[in-house]
């Protein structure tokens, strides 16, 4: 067996020793001036690279009873900062177009994926508990992360210390709902108040994120922004998602029952992703983020069924997704590993964001327990559940580095620098990590009561 498992190791080893060879040789000849034709084979080296070392280091995480995720994520990192040793290998995988361009197509497929998870009528039917304890999880981080972030870098726009609030409001469905399935504790009512609530901040934080983006790119082209500009975006993201449902409601199913007729493999996926990438792109069209439109689309095939001719069983469409979003997926969550630079965190002042940061993020959600408005319901583990950023958060994050905004000095800059971004995805591996430990805590504790 270990001999076995020795050139499995050995794989990601080799495959960065090629990328290296190979940046180098391109680099040789686009300074020559001979670019090529099509695709640089050196993306396809450093897409290997990404994913294998993305499910190692996510094996290694779901081991130790954590996401596969915080993997993901700890390997980019790891890849991105080898510079710091002399190793440029993962240096073009940062700024390279190919891979961008993945990346932000496994974004997509993330939030079809999570709205595919979520159910509209589970989240009408948890209660005001799930509604309160969601608001109040949205509005206490929010102001909380304005405030650190005003304090720590004063010198930033107000829509970027916004912003930087925003990172801070959703919480990470997939994380605490592993923990209570692990724990055998999924029908608690603690578990569906948390997972109902988790949903809606889902919910609420994209609306947000459209409305501060909206904001950022409107000063961006020198326009002032009016209270009535902000409530405009706001109903704008509103009713981009209540129409997208309502027409999917009505519309898909017999889309669908038309494309049962076909004998061909694969239709209900390639229907749906299609479907994903059409609100995707009507999202972006109206200025909101693709993802609202990515989140909208799961929301509405969740219910959806399809029926193959020829006696073929009824297929999942989250089953079906999965070798899709599992080659995707971890790309996005590598190069946001990439982007962030430990030699930041050399700087005590950029360190003391992101611990305030993340006490801000764990203090907001304990506010959020408040709302519970159930007898018997355990406040500090709905609390507990909260905690967690986990994706949700990278991907403001994420946004946030591609958003330019003018500065004070007539420079323009991105809503999240460098430093901002590290302190960012120092609050998520730590609010994913405390989550799991502490909720099991919580919970035993109330076993023993």
């Amino acid at each position: 067996m270990s001999f076995m498992r020795k050139p499995i190791v050995l794989i990601p080893m080799l495959l960065t020793s090629l990328v290296l060879f190979e940046s180098h040789v391109f680099a040789a000849t686009e300074n020559s001036g001979d670019t090529g034709h099509g695709l640089n084979p050196t993306v396809l080296l450093g897409v290997a690279a990404m994913l294998v070392v993305a499910k190692l280091f996510g094996e290694v995480f779901e081991r130790f009873g954590q996401p596969a995720v915080l993997g993901e994520l700890i390997s980019g990192i790891v890849l991105g900062n080898l510079v710091i040793f002399g190793l440029n290998l993962a240096e073009p995988l940062k700024t390279n177009e190919t891979i961008a361009a993945l990346a932000e197509i496994g974004v997509i497929i993330l939030l079809f994926e999570v709205g595919l998870e979520s159910n509209l009528k589970e989240m009408m039917e948890v209660g005001w508990s799930s509604l309160v304890v969601a608001v109040l999880g949205v509005i206490a981080p929010f102001f909380l992360g304005w405030g650190v972030s005003a304090y720590f870098i004063p010198g930033e726009a107000r829509l970027g210390h916004i912003f930087i609030g925003a990172t801070l409001c959703a919480t990470s469905v997939g994380i605490t709902a592993r923990v209570f399935k692990d724990l055998g504790k999924l029908g608690t009512r603690e578990a569906r108040i948390i997972l109902g609530a988790a949903v809606i901040d889902d919910v609420l934080g994209l609306l947000i994120l459209a409305v501060v983006a909206g904001s950022i790119r409107a000063a961006a082209t020198g326009a002032t922004i009016a209270l009535a500009d902000v409530a405009f975006i706001a109903i704008k993201s509103l009713l981009f998602l209540v129409l997208s449902v309502l027409a999917g409601h009505f519309l898909l199913p017999k889309m669908l029952r038309g494309a049962g007729r076909f004998e061909s493999r694969g239709v209900l996926l390639t229907l749906s992703i299609s479907f994903c990438f059409l609100l995707a792109w009507a999202s972006s069209k109206v200025g909101l983020a693709p993802i609202v439109g990515a989140f909208a689309a799961g929301l509405v095939l969740d219910e959806v069924h399809y029926q193959p001719r020829g006696g073929r069983k009824e297929r999942d469409l989250a089953d079906l997704l999965q070798p899709v979003s599992t080659f995707l997926v971890p790309i996005f969550f590598v190069l946001m590993g990439l982007k962030v630079d430990l030699r930041m965190f050399a700087r005590v002042e950029i360190m003391g964001f992101a611990l305030a940061l993340t006490i801000a993020a764990i203090v907001g959600k304990q506010i959020c327990a408040l709302g519970v408005l159930e007898r018997g319901v355990d406040r500090l583990s709905v609390g507990l559940g909260m905690i967690p950023r986990g994706e949700v958060g990278l991907i403001f994050a994420g946004i946030g580095a591609t958003l330019m905004m003018p500065t004070a000095f007539g420079t323009v800059e991105p809503v999240i620098n460098s430093a901002t971004f590290g302190a960012v995805v120092i609050m998520v591996i730590i609010t994913t990590l405390v989550t799991p430990l502490t909720l099991k805590w919580s919970l035993d504790r109330k076993k023993k009561l």
